[in-house]
């Protein structure tokens, strides 16, 4: 074999994926079809979110932790700074997924989330409106990732420490006796494993494609939401959130909503009145200093659903040699050194210790 495993999609896991590899002495080949940081796939808009007490389920808090660490390793050994300790606002209903999965979690893994009343939100951070009726939580472990900084910083890291790294090229991958054959116009390659993370591409069965889009407005004065924290708000007519003011521009996108589409090829990557819509919308309604009146930018992304929303982490369903991360379902990035752990463990020995159990690809439907 060429390699003891290649990489295929270097975003968010796979470069991390690809670091932790080269970083253990394996010889890895990484396979992207753009540059790593590109804004074609789903890793790319400047920031993320990152929160440890996770309202989508306990299980994901045991890899969180594990990925607060690995990030902090990464700044210390680039000396890049990818993490701001910025906190997360919660707002929803009492009863709704939000607040009560935040509460589940806290209370599971005994973490610091706090209930801020009318009164305090109003002291603490007054650029934010609630609505009758709902609760507002801050949990202050949290904050936001630098997204394409972060995949360059794993990417670059890997090929210090001696992983190879085919740029722009496309790569189709097929099973052989003891491992997997990679072809692409360099020729056909062979490796005892395969590492699949290339996200909207991956051709799982009962994953879906959502298209996204994201928005940057202006404040309506220099210092609004410049030192806020990340948002989040639960409203009847969807799941909004957004980030600090950075560039002079603060993002509010909506995690609810998108239109499915077939896959990447027919992405529609051109913003719309329509898209920007329902931001506006939120915006000139909970958050009274932002000019809600125009985007000054927009970008289009890719979610890939699972059909529970959960994650895809473990061995292809069909070929044991090939691990797979798919199905993040517009909440992965911040787990992505973990993830890329997670996949170095499965492509030396098979198994790894972290608890990806609920995760499994065996629970989609079969091809």
């Amino acid at each position: 074999m060429d390699w003891d495993t290649i990489v295929i999609g270097t975003g968010g896991a796979g470069s991390a994926a690809l670091d932790h590899l080269a970083r253990r002495g394996a010889r890895v080949l990484g396979i992207e079809q753009h540059t790593p940081g590109h804004d074609r796939g789903s890793s790319h808009g400047g920031t993320r979110a990152i929160r440890l007490a996770y309202f989508e389920h306990p299980a994901y808090v045991p890899l969180l932790r594990r990925a607060y660490t690995l990030w902090a390793e990464l700044e210390a050994a680039t000396g890049q700074h990818l993490y701001t300790p910025a906190g997360v606002l919660q707002i929803g209903a009492p009863g709704g997924e939000v607040v009560s999965g935040v509460l589940r979690s806290a209370r599971t893994h005994g973490l610091d989330v706090s209930v801020l009343s009318p009164e305090a939100l109003a002291e603490r951070f007054s650029g934010f409106r609630v609505p009758v009726g709902m609760v507002a939580l801050f949990e202050a472990q949290a904050g936001y990732l630098c997204v394409e900084d972060a995949v360059r910083a794993h990417a670059a890291r890997a090929v210090a420490s001696g992983a190879v790294l085919w740029e722009d090229t496309r790569a189709a991958w097929r099973a052989i006796d003891g491992g997997v054959a990679v072809q692409t116009h360099r020729g056909e390659t062979t490796a005892r494993h395969l590492v699949l993370t290339t996200g909207a591409w991956s051709g799982l069965p009962g994953l879906s494609v959502v298209r996204k889009t994201l928005h940057w407005l202006d404040p309506r004065t220099p210092d609004a939401y410049l030192d806020g924290p990340v948002y989040l708000y639960e409203l009847p007519t969807g799941i909004f959130y957004g980030f600090p003011q950075r560039g002079g521009h603060i993002k509010i996108a909506e995690h609810t909503g998108g239109d499915t589409v077939s896959g990447p090829a027919s992405l529609d990557r051109r913003a719309t009145a329509q898209d920007r819509a329902p931001v506006q919308q939120f915006a000139r309604q909970w958050m009274p200093g932002v000019e809600a009146s125009a985007c000054v930018q927009d970008a289009v992304c890719m979610y890939t659903v699972s059909p529970d929303g959960h994650f895809v982490i473990g061995s292809h369903p069909l070929h044991p040699q090939v691990s797979v991360v798919a199905g993040l379902s517009g909440h992965g990035f911040k787990f992505a050194p973990v993830l890329g752990e997670i996949l170095a463990d499965l492509a030396e020995r098979g198994e790894t210790a972290h608890p990806i159990a609920p995760f499994s690809p065996g629970r989609l439907p079969r091809p």
